[in-house]
């Protein structure tokens, strides 16, 4: 009871819990100090196993300020491997009901019974603004101008299951991203708030990113984030339909096919599994 697992995706941190298996209440209090690196476990964000009736297995994301996601491309691929490696299924092909849709997992590399390599299957990509969603009456959002502080920045927006605001930059700077990412994140124009990533072409296959992440803030890595920039660049014509993405924490590979369907592949390491303490638990 109350057992933990934590993994990475490329640096991007989770905690998986088991819904059938916690005796407490998953408060925003708790989602809170659970995340905190100094009161609980220190994450990016807790994946909670649910039942589903559509797919083989449900999923809820929370984010470390207690706020629910949509969907988490690094989080989907830790959830995989949870799943697997603690043999919930012994197939290598499975799905997941999660609130931004349904999708497919499938592991494609793994050493001593453990996954470490999977790839998922996104969904598709959705650039109508009132999807994503935008308060705008354009038909999409791209290549908009918005002010965020002192600046002005030229925006691309789409869902890919959540929603992503893509600005293309000649120069990548951590600490532009941090500053102006919360402003972004927090715009009028996103009633839903919104995910942040800066993006430097590199070559037609090739592109670098940094990610402010919608209730998280700056991430080493992010699959939804490597998704939407990756359609963004793609739909722009700067990229073709197989792109390496690289963040600080790592890289993925995102495949893109003519219906704006994608998939992404990438590494996930478990860091850590235990027992929650009953002092955690009751704060």
């Amino acid at each position: 009871m109350n057992e933990f697992v934590k993994s990475h995706g490329l640096g991007n941190e989770y905690i998986v819990l088991d819904s059938e298996n916690i005796d407490f209440e998953l408060s925003k209090e708790m989602i809170m100090r659970l995340c905190n690196v100094h009161f609980g476990i220190g994450s990016d964000g807790i994946l909670l196993k649910v039942p589903s009736v559509k797919a083989d297995f449900g999923l809820r994301i929370l984010n470390p300020d207690g706020s629910e996601a949509e969907k988490s491309g690094n989080g989907l691929r830790i959830f995989s491997k949870y799943l697997y490696d603690y043999k919930f299924t012994q197939s290598k092909i499975f799905s997941i009901e999660t609130p931004g849709g349904l999708v497919y997992a499938h592991i494609i590399e793994e050493s001593n019974a453990k996954a470490n390599r999977i790839k998922v299957d996104m969904g598709r990509a959705i650039f109508k603004a009132k999807d994503i969603p935008v308060n705008s009456d354009e038909e999409l959002f791209f290549d908009k101008k918005l002010k965020a502080g002192d600046r002005e920045y030229i925006v691309n927006c789409v869902s890919v299951g959540n929603p992503h605001c893509v600005v293309v930059k000649d120069v990548l700077d951590p600490e532009e991203i941090k500053k102006y990412g919360p402003m972004l994140e927090t715009h009028a124009m996103f009633p839903n708030r919104i995910n942040v990533q800066f993006v430097k072409p590199v070559s037609d296959s090739e592109v670098e990113i940094l990610i402010w992440e919608r209730g998280a803030g700056y991430t080493l890595a992010s699959g939804s984030s490597s998704s939407a920039v990756a359609t963004v660049v793609r739909k722009k014509g700067l990229v073709g339909d197989n792109i390496t993405v690289k963040m600080p924490g790592g890289q993925l590979h995102i495949e893109i096919d003519e219906y704006w369907d994608i998939k992404m592949t990438g590494e996930v390491k478990e860091i850590a599994s235990g027992v929650l303490s009953e002092e955690t638990i009751r704060g």
